[in-house]
């Protein structure tokens, strides 16, 4: 009587083997995809105006110029016309805080150096010394019950980052009177002018 077949050994080692082998690539796929070496692109800074104390929202602008005499009244005027400026952006954002809503001004100018966006800001800061036009004083932006951001209970902020002047204006609508909650909207809203860089 015939004895079992005989075994094809090379047959089972090279079949093993392929299965060996599939497997070592499987694993090293999967610890590639699992451990992937390339750095990661980018990350996408969120707008400025959703990363302080305040929310603002844009509801007028960016507008850019480069003519700052034209957007600026007063001394300030007069600044201009013996120190142009290189670029002009300006914007309007709303925010609101308890009830209240404010409309804010942002003007980002950019000066030929440090010294004069300096000298920029120290002019603004004085009274009576006119200031960059914001777009409801030029009426680019109007609105039913839009506060005056340049008026008499307007307050104002600034700072200068390199050649760069920030000038911040804002107000409150409805006539809504709080003089600490509106500076600390101004002073807030100074981050906005990283979105306006042109």
């Amino acid at each position: 009587m015939p004895g079992p077949p005989a075994r094809d050994t090379r047959s089972l080692l090279l079949r093993g083997a392929g299965l060996v082998a599939i497997a070592v690539v499987s694993g090293l796929l999967w610890f590639l995809i699992r451990h992937d070496s390339t750095p990661d692109g980018p990350v996408a800074q969120p707008p400025a105006q959703n990363t302080g104390k305040f929310k603002f929202t844009l509801v007028a602008g960016p507008a850019k110029t480069t003519d700052c005499v034209e957007k600026s009244y007063g001394k300030t005027k007069a600044f201009f016309q013996d120190t142009p400026c290189q670029s002009l952006v300006r914007a309007l954002y709303t925010t609101e805080s308890g009830g209240a809503k404010a409309l804010v001004s942002v003007a980002l100018v950019g000066m030929p150096d440090s010294a004069k966006a300096k000298a920029l800001k120290a002019l603004t800061e004085q009274d009576e010394t006119g200031n960059v036009t914001d777009m409801v004083k030029d009426k680019t932006f109007a609105g039913t019950g839009t506060p005056s951001v340049s008026g008499a209970d307007a307050a104002y902020s600034s700072k200068v980052e390199g050649t760069n002047t920030t000038i911040v204006l804002a107000d409150f609508y409805a006539k809504h009177k709080d003089k600490d909650l509106i500076e600390s909207i101004a002073d807030d809203a100074l981050r906005l002018s990283a979105d306006l860089h042109p």
